[in-house]
């Protein structure tokens, strides 16, 4: 009896067990699942960079699909990329939703779901709006046109760098610097000790200024005082002149001049009279006679009465009983 199974067919069988089970572990690791009821969108991109199918789906940070296919309109570049993904049928997309192609630094691409607030959902084969977003990498690439003109200029400025490092006279200045940073140094402590000396005595030269300030307070009211004694005085003083002007205004002057002239020529009168032999007044003044005769009295008088203190009782009888002395 022939044998059924041939090692041909054997081999047969093998090579068609590998190649399914290739299919399905290639499948997987890209992360297709052949038995899942997922459901078909187009989302339309302008720009597909870095998007290929098995690329992932993301909605808040959560996987809810993959990228299928990509189909490229040959005949009308212009018009949008097709791009077909498979959401899990329990997602359900608002109408008005979009999908953003997000690369990171790593050079991984995904694409994440952004839903809208509508209330109606789309239908299976429904199309999304997609575009780029470059994030990081995009403002990077943006900023390099910039960066290759500042090259030059960044260049430019290290070699100016470079000179001024390799000068001479760079390394004295530094010297110099750092010289002058100790006198700094040793000048700031010298202030603080000042300032330190002035916070002690400080409180003593308020004090004083206070006393001082007292005092000239003092002077001042003083002399406020003086000032209003002053202006009082000449007040009166003025009053006191007004006064006399209106006494003097009120004196005859004529009359008064006219018996002062009178007076004067009386006593003009009685000098001559005095002056001359004639009177008993000129007589007195003019005749030695009478002269002598005054001094001689006047002698005698004297003698008089210096016996009468050497020899009181000549002339003096005093008695008790008024006995008289024999």
């Amino acid at each position: 009896m022939k044998k059924l199974v041939t090692p041909e067919i054997k081999i047969a069988l093998v090579a068609i067990v590998g190649i399914v089970v290739l299919f399905f572990g290639m499948n997987f690791l890209k992360g297709l699942n052949l038995y899942s009821s997922d459901i078909q969108y187009n989302v339309q991109f302008d720009n597909v960079d870095g998007l290929s199918p098995t690329t992932p789906i993301y909605a808040n940070g959560f996987k809810v699909g993959t990228v299928r296919n990509i189909v490229y309109n040959y005949e009308d570049p212009s018009k949008p990329i097709n791009v077909g993904v498979a959401i899990d049928k329990d997602m359900r997309i608002p109408i008005g939703s979009r999908a953003e192609i997000v690369s990171d630094i790593m050079g991984n691409v995904k694409v994440n779901l952004i839903f809208s607030n509508a209330k109606q959902y789309l239908k299976e084969e429904g199309i999304i709006a997609g575009s780029v977003n470059d994030g990081v990498l995009g403002k990077m690439r943006d900023a390099f046109p910039d960066v290759q003109r500042m090259i030059p200029k960044i260049d430019s400025i290290l070699t100016n760098i470079v000179t001024l490092t390799s000068d001479p006279a760079l390394a004295g200045t530094l010297h110099n610097a750092n010289k002058l940073s100790s006198e700094l140094t040793a000048s700031s402590k010298q202030l603080n000790l000042l300032l330190a000396q002035l916070n002690k005595s400080l409180p003593a030269m308020t004090m004083k200024a206070n006393g001082l300030l007292n005092n000239t307070n003092g002077v001042m009211e003083e002399a406020k005082a003086g000032i209003a004694d002053a202006r009082s005085t000449l007040r009166g003083a003025d009053v006191l002149m007004t006064s006399l002007n209106d006494k003097v205004n009120a004196l005859d002057i004529q009359t008064t001049a006219a018996k002062l002239n009178m007076a004067l020529d009386e006593v003009n009168k009685l000098t001559a009279t005095l002056n001359s032999n004639k009177g008993s007044m000129g007589l007195l003044m003019n005749d030695p006679a009478l002269y002598n005769n005054l001094n001689s009295t006047l002698r005698n008088v004297d003698s008089l009465v210096v016996n009468l203190k050497a020899h009181p009782k000549r002339y003096v009888h005093f008695s008790i009983f008024g006995r008289k002395d024999k």
